[in-house]
């Protein structure tokens, strides 16, 4: 026989698994709601600063793609009237620095050649910490290379950065210059811009726009392959 006391301590029993069962449903939902949370918060961690950093490199490209559409203060546009290869030394014409402010003289008169005759084989693009041939680097030249060359007594500093440069593009040759009219001369096949520095903004300008830009005789043809090993 079943007691009224039994009956009501198999109820409390049952009330009290049946409490604790919500309970801990309740506390595995608090759990799922905080794991929920603490993956979002960590997500938006990480993802914000990506945003970001996509967000100003877009806003840089798109910077240095509108710099590169307007007139580049100080490039100069030159002729080459032949292209052709040939075995031996090319004497190419010469170029006239540009002036230097209040006509103080400049240090060197030099500039490398913006086209022209020149070797068969093509210098290697990369860089340089001892000068490289002129015609080979013409050659560079025609494939659609920007040839950066700068003084040999250039700031290391400033060396270090042009050395990124050509370790980011394959179509940028670096190489010191004798005599170099400026700290650094920028060169692409036709054109040529002085630069007394390496965070000059027309340098980036300069890049894109002659970087295998539409002045490039043979757009696509390869900067490898050639001579010359490039400085690790």
């Amino acid at each position: 026989m079943v007691t009224s006391s039994s009956k009501n301590s198999r109820e409390a029993r049952r009330a009290e698994a049946a409490a604790l069962k919500a309970a801990q449903e309740q506390a595995e939902r608090r759990r799922r709601r905080l794991t929920i949370l603490i993956t979002a918060v960590v997500a938006a961690a990480l993802i914000v600063p990506v945003a970001i950093v996509v967000a100003n490199r877009a806003q840089e490209n798109a910077r240095r793609d509108a710099a590169a559409e307007q007139p580049i203060v100080g490039e100069k546009d030159v002729d080459v009237p032949s292209a052709g290869h040939v075995s031996g030394d090319v004497a190419y014409p010469a170029t006239t620095p540009t002036p230097t402010p209040g006509g103080a003289e400049a240090v060197g008169s030099a500039l490398p050649p913006v086209g022209g005759d020149h070797d068969p084989t093509p210098q290697n693009c990369g860089f340089y910490d001892q000068p490289v041939r002129d015609e080979n680097a013409v050659h560079s030249l025609e494939h659609g290379a920007v040839w950066l060359t700068y003084r040999t007594d250039l700031d290391e500093a400033d060396v270090s950065r042009l050395r990124e440069i050509a370790q980011g593009e394959p179509y940028v040759l670096v190489s010191p210059y004798e005599d170099l009219a400026a700290p650094v001369v920028a060169t692409a096949w036709g054109v040529q811009l002085e630069l007394d520095s390496v965070d000059d903004e027309r340098l980036d300008a300069f890049l894109t726009r002659y970087v295998q830009g539409e002045q490039t005789p043979e757009p696509g043809a390869p900067c490898s392959g050639g001579v010359g090993t490039p400085a690790s």
